[in-house]
């Protein structure tokens, strides 16, 4: 078998695209003025700037006075959940909502503010991994200042009611945020539509480079100031612009979103065939909800299998993926976004996550296929694990959430 290169890890990080790259390089040596000078290299960077905020807000519906660059993803949630929760706390409104499987940079968040007196609920998601705007209705009280609901979950790819949810807040005149850093280039996102009153991206999640992002910020919503200094970025966050990624991540966005339906009917068929031929294997479960997810995301766990190893031959077979969110997946812990499915720490050990993007073909498709009975059976022939599940009858139960002998 001939091997092939095969990067379906786009969850984690994509490459900059050529078509970005060169939008970006007149920025590093000939167009490297100071946005903020009067002479004409600055004027015209203070141009570029502008040109980019309003085509990145031209693919959210949104306004170019409502968009804000920032570092990232991580950056846009916090100054989002924070800014909000500093103006509406003198308000009385010291209640957040969010839900248990959101980014860390949500979740750690909300725990920072929940040590300076702010009272977070975290809503539980399905088995599938999805919400029911009702359990965000419910949960709305008098003091609530924010509602922070992922808009495409990181790890399993499920895509949650966001209109629904969006509504509800506005008709209940709470703010709402969602971290769609995942969403962003996959579905088609319209703020207004949608009634989104706040909106986290990150620019290398569709090949802008790293180190840039946005926040959408509707208008006559106040936010606390990020970065105190410098009058950029309305005031709100200080630092001299970073023109280069700010004009990559206008190009990029501009490509990701130009045809979406077209990106949807390619990759979901590919997703389905990865999804039904490794689901053939015994002892494996699929994470998430089975339509309700993006088109370029699959999650299996293969119970008697640790998910460090499985990566480790994949990547032996040129295959790269990933069995969680980049940034914990140094850890030993159970992903905390399986654990919320109900998945026991046996289960969620062994999961693997296949992200790609358009590039992805039947051919890279088939190969996966192709290896993953190979690595399966060869490590569980040398999992002490799958060994006792063989002799003692253990299988996945019903729910394929946990391991139970048969008959139990």
């Amino acid at each position: 078998m001939e091997k092939r290169i095969i990067y379906a890890d786009h969850a984690a990080t994509t490459a900059v695209s050529e078509e970005v790259l060169q939008a970006m390089l007149p920025y590093f040596t000939e167009h490297y003025g100071n946005p903020s000078s009067i002479y004409r290299i600055g004027r015209e960077n203070e141009r570029a700037v502008l040109d980019a905020r309003a085509r990145v807000a031209a693919c959210l519906g949104a306004d170019p006075k409502e968009i804000f660059f920032t570092a990232g993803g991580s950056e846009s949630d916090n100054w989002a959940i924070k800014g909000i929760a500093d103006k509406l706390s003198a308000k009385g409104k010291k209640h957040i909502i969010t839900s248990v499987f959101e980014h860390h940079a949500v979740l750690h968040t909300c725990e920072f503010l929940e040590k300076h007196g702010f009272e977070v609920t975290y809503l539980p998601v399905s088995a599938d991994g999805l919400i029911d705007p009702q359990q965000v209705a419910d949960a709305i009280r008098e003091d609530t200042a924010l509602v922070t609901i992922m808009y495409a979950n990181n790890e399993i790819g499920t895509v949650q009611p966001i209109a629904e949810i969006g509504k509800i807040c506005r008709e209940k005149k709470v703010l709402f945020h969602t971290d769609a850093v995942q969403a962003v280039g996959n579905v088609e996102i319209d703020v207004k539509a949608q009634n989104i009153d706040l909106l986290s991206l990150s620019g290398h999640k569709f090949h802008a480079p790293k180190g840039i992002g946005a926040l959408y910020v509707r208008k006559g919503v106040t936010l606390s100031n990020l970065v105190h200094g410098g009058g950029q970025e309305s005031g709100k966050r200080a630092g001299t612009e970073n023109v280069t990624g700010i004009v990559g991540l206008a190009r990029a966005i501009e490509l990701a979103t130009a045809d979406i339906p077209a990106k949807t009917a390619k990759l979901t068929p590919l997703r389905d065939k990865l999804i039904d031929g490794i689901l053939q294997l015994p002892e494996t479960r699929l994470n998430g909800s089975r339509t309700q997810r993006l088109p370029g995301n699959v999650n299996i766990s293969f119970a008697g299998i640790e998910g460090e190893s499985l990566l480790l031959m994949l990547d032996h077979y040129g295959i790269m993926a990933s069995s969680g969110s980049a940034c914990t997946s140094g850890s030993l812990d159970p992903s905390h976004v399986l654990l919320s499915l109900g998945l026991s720490h046996e289960v969620a050990h062994g999961s693997m996550r296949l992200s790609f993007g358009e590039e992805f073909s039947e051919e890279d498709a088939d190969y996966i296929l192709s290896v993953i009975p190979e690595i399966t059976e060869r490590l569980r022939s040398m999992s002490p694990m799958w060994e006792t599940m063989q002799k003692e009858h253990i299988h996945l139960n019903a729910n394929k959430t946990k391991l139970i002998k048969e008959g139990e």
